[in-house]
């Protein structure tokens, strides 16, 4: 299993709605999430809106993304979720994941 960290940016006034949302993700999302290899997903938030994600994936965060990305459910969330994001083009959340380098890691 491959670990992986991203980083991306909510907008501070979005933060509670934001939380909120993710009390009650899509069923249909979190399944999707599962069949795409997606393990151990986890979200973390500052205060100030630094969001960060750990997931487990057999072959890296980036094979991870592309079988989300060709499912029709994915495509929803994301348009759902754009609006929370700080972004200069308004891409998709999901591709404006900045992947981070692991440099240590107990096991």
């Amino acid at each position: 299993m491959k670990r992986a960290g991203f980083v991306l940016q909510v907008r501070p006034d979005r933060l509670e709605e934001y939380k909120r949302q993710h009390e009650q993700v899509w069923p249909a999302m979190q399944q999707a999430l599962r069949d795409a290899g997606w393990h151990n997903y986890s979200l973390f938030l500052r205060d100030d809106g630094l969001l960060f994600g750990y997931v487990e994936t057999p072959d890296g965060l980036p094979a991870a993304q592309a079988r989300m990305a060709a499912t029709d459910i994915n495509t929803r969330w994301q348009e759902f979720m754009a609006p929370f994001f700080e972004s200069p083009s308004n891409a998709r959340p999901d591709t404006m994941f900045a992947e981070l380098t692991e440099i240590f890691h107990l096991d």
